[in-house]
């Protein structure tokens, strides 16, 4: 069972994204304030959750959060900044966002920069320790596996609808066969290794 937040003195929000290691698409990230008492049952971290209790997680902390925001930080501003600030602008733009605001932000990883002048802790899987993390792994994971499905209906031939834009075998295949879309990040590695070729 998780525990709800990191600390209980002041008012937290749960901070994560989804999507950095893909080779298209945005990175999205999520900020979550529980009610102090949430529980939930399938909560964990979204990664290790069935589509379908992500789906219905998503219902249940959209509509019971005190406050929830998500962010989208494009495949052009990752180039521009890398992935890694990507994520951190991505996260802060999000916890920018919530309503009350947060006196105090709990991060999943190990590393975190923010212009916000708010304190942070980073905890290492954080999203499998506390609520407020899982929930933001949720909301950034279904929102992002959400718009890569409508950016599936433009460009079918890369399996986004499957893959969501991580470094599949196949999404490298298409790669090479039909080249790049808008939605690719020009910075990251497009080319099939040999090993991936068998």
């Amino acid at each position: 069972m998780l525990e709800n937040q990191f600390q209980y003195d002041l008012l937290e929000a749960g901070c994560d994204e989804a999507g950095r290691g893909c080779l298209a698409g945005p990175v999205f990230a999520a900020a979550v304030i529980l009610p102090r008492d949430f529980h939930h049952p399938l909560l964990n971290d979204s990664k290790q959750m069935t589509r379908r209790n992500r789906d219905l997680l998503r219902e249940v902390i959209e509509r019971e959060a005190v406050a929830w925001a998500v962010e989208a930080v494009s495949a052009a501003r990752i180039d521009e900044i890398n992935i890694l600030n990507a994520s951190f602008e991505g996260m802060s733009l999000a916890a920018a966002r919530l309503d009350p605001a947060p006196e105090f932000l709990a991060i999943d990883g190990n590393r975190f920069r923010t212009k916000l002048e708010l304190p942070y802790r980073c905890v290492i899987k954080g999203d499998a320790t506390y609520a407020d993390i899982a929930a933001a792994s949720v909301l950034a994971k279904t929102h992002r596996d959400e718009y890569m499905e409508h950016l599936a209906e433009e460009f079918p031939e890369y399996g986004w609808l499957k893959n969501k834009g991580y470094p599949t075998k196949e999404h490298r295949l298409a790669i090479l066969k039909y080249g790049l879309t808008p939605h690719h990040r020009l910075t990251f590695n497009h080319t099939i290794g040999q090993t991936e070729l068998f």
